[in-house]
């Protein structure tokens, strides 16, 4: 699209300027001269400049006759703060390329971790288990080795034990995001308690919370919790409540994958309320949904109470994927006490015959006590996607459970099982469970921000390797063109909001998330008439497109469409860190 194309999709509005403007003879690091600015407070538009010195931004709006020692021409270009993405499962993606392709090309400048799991506190158990799992999904130690940046005769070693040193090792390795994340409620559980289905004693409660306040001290910006997933599942009420006491000492909140988001949605919801309300903290719901087609008439009661919620006083959120499929693996289609004690007792449990004809006829059994999603998606609605072994990966990634069952001459719960066991892992699969027009209602929510749920990959190995659900690539460009421009779901300005000051604050972040003087200069720079997402289910390894320039804490990350190979991202810290500002 030219430029003059670009022009008459923007509207024409009069110039603002700041209350500070710089000198209008200086000379700065960075100029974005005569873009359409989105301040990230959901104002209207305007037309305007930012200059930024160093990693701030020093004016928004007019700017006289400064210059910059780099100038961009935003003309016709919407020009916002950069992105987050509230629910990052980039992890291990950042270890192996800290560029960050799929996201920092949809404008994303912070990932935000901790979805139940978080990269520490580890223990020795731990460490050993994050290092086979690398092993088998890299193909090898050498591979590992060439992550890790060791040497080719360094014993493989987890190189961080806490969740603050995990997060400092990304920074220093090198990476083009900003990061954030919540310790996880499971890896506190899974540090003290093992795998083991019981309640902690009071001793391992108490060394659990000073685990989280130790991660509180180091930045975490709260809990995290996935409660679908054993051993998650196996904790109850009182203890997440006592989790969140101790972040709450240090300004913490609590954000959740809750128990249920399909059959005991709204007895999800309630356990949610309660634990804020007990433990005195902010509360936000992961990819907020109605999973389930008989459940997809419960959205509005379920809005309903988050909102009676908010009128109480209680700070409650949710953020959310923009796709009609959520993905994650086949241990969400079996009880979770089958999984007691980890993956390989639950594979041997799975060769059992007596254990299997119970297994299989609860995968069958539609039920309120646990979260069945291949009974809600159906197992032709339940689409192949993760496989290690390389077998597997061949003959059915991309086909559905019912499809390979079939070729197999097996029923679909049986054959989940058996794919269990032949691929050592939880098989990752994508679940289509939603409805597009709760979809759309939910984005219209004011309290509603966004997550991909994905890691953030690049259409080249090691990420090929295998599938993955299309949101790793689409999730936020697809919202700026499929909801917003083409849709008209809602105004561009509203979802530059849910996409930048709105989880900013939620997350207690200081200066950022707005395009405003004094503010760190993450910035994304699109054309509003051309984002779009191209990933597809079949096909998903493809970037968006549309983003033409992507600054983090003041340097060019993305230019032209091009990544530069730029590193400058850094750890933001919660509101409980001890350590120096930044």
């Amino acid at each position: 699209m030219n430029r003059l194309s670009r022009l008459l999709l923007v509207p024409i509005l009069p110039v603002i300027a700041t209350a500070c403007a710089p000198d209008p003879g200086g000379e700065y690091d960075v100029v974005v001269r005569n873009g359409t600015i989105y301040d990230g407070t959901g104002s209207d538009p305007y037309v305007g400049s930012v200059a930024i010195d160093g990693d701030r931004i020093v004016a928004v709006g007019e700017i006289g006759n400064a210059t910059g020692h780099t100038e961009i021409d935003a003309t016709g270009l919407a020009v916002a703060p950069g992105f987050v993405n509230m629910l990052s499962w980039a992890t291990d993606s950042l270890i192996v390329d800290g560029r960050s392709q799929g996201d920092i090309r949809q404008g994303v400048t912070l990932e935000v971790f901790g979805e139940g799991v978080s990269y520490g506190p580890l223990n020795d158990a731990m460490k050993a288990a994050f290092v086979d799992g690398w092993v088998a999904d890299a193909g090898g130690e050498a591979q590992v080795r060439a992550m890790l940046g060791l040497a080719d005769d360094a014993p493989i070693e987890v190189p961080w034990t806490t969740l603050g040193e995990y997060l400092d090792f990304l920074a220093g390795k090198g990476i083009a995001p900003n990061v954030a994340s919540f310790v996880g409620a499971t890896t506190v559980r899974i540090h003290e308690i093992g795998y083991d289905n019981r309640p902690p004693s009071d001793e391992e409660l108490e060394r659990m919370v000073d685990l989280v306040r130790q991660a509180m001290r180091e930045g975490a910006l709260g809990i995290g919790s996935s409660l679908i997933y054993a051993p998650a599942f196996y904790a109850n009420t009182s203890e997440l409540i006592a989790l969140n006491r101790a972040a709450a000492e240090y300004g913490g909140m609590y954000i959740s994958h809750m128990r249920s988001e399909g059959n005991r949605l709204l007895e999800a919801i309630r356990e949610l309320i309660t634990i804020a309300r007990e433990a005195g903290v902010p509360a936000e719901i992961y990819h907020l949904k109605a999973a389930g087609q008989d459940n997809w008439g419960k959205l509005n009661e379920a809005i309903a109470m988050v909102e009676a919620a908010r009128a109480e006083g209680l700070r409650l959120t949710a953020d959310m994927y923009t796709y009609t499929a959520g993905s994650t693996g086949l241990d969400a289609a079996m009880p979770p006490w089958v999984q007691e004690g980890g993956y390989d007792d639950w594979a041997k449990r799975l060769q059992d015959p007596a254990i299997r004809a119970r297994v299989k006829e609860e995968m069958t059994t539609p039920t309120d006590e646990w979260e069945n999603l291949m009974l809600a998606a159906g197992a032709e609605g339940t689409l192949l996607v993760g496989f290690r072994n390389q077998d597997l990966r061949a003959a059915y990634t991309g086909k559905t459970l019912a499809v390979v069952a079939a070729e197999r001459g097996s029923d679909p719960a049986d054959t989940a099982m058996d794919l269990v066991v032949e691929d050592g892992t939880r098989v990752q699969v994508v679940y289509f469970l939603m409805s597009e027009d709760n979809l759309e209602r939910q984005m219209r929510l004011p309290w509603v921000s966004f997550g991909s749920d994905a890691g953030s990959m690049a259409p080249e190995l090691p990420f090929t390797l295998t599938s993955t659900h299309p949101r790793a690539y689409g999730n936020f460009a697809r919202l700026l063109g499929r909801y917003v421009r083409d849709r008209q779901v809602i105004a561009l300005q509203e979802a530059v909001r849910k996409l930048t000051s709105l989880p900013a604050t939620n997350l207690g972040l200081e200066a950022r998330g707005r395009l405003a003087e004094g503010f760190f200069a993450d910035l994304a720079i699109f054309d509003p008439g051309a984002i779009s997402d191209h990933a597809t289910y079949e096909d998903p390894h493809q970037y968006s497109t549309g983003m033409v320039h992507v600054l983090v804490n003041g340097a060019l990350v993305l230019h032209d469409g091009e990544h530069t190979g730029a590193t400058p991202g850094r750890v933001l810290h919660g509101p409980g860190w001890s350590g120096d500002t930044e």
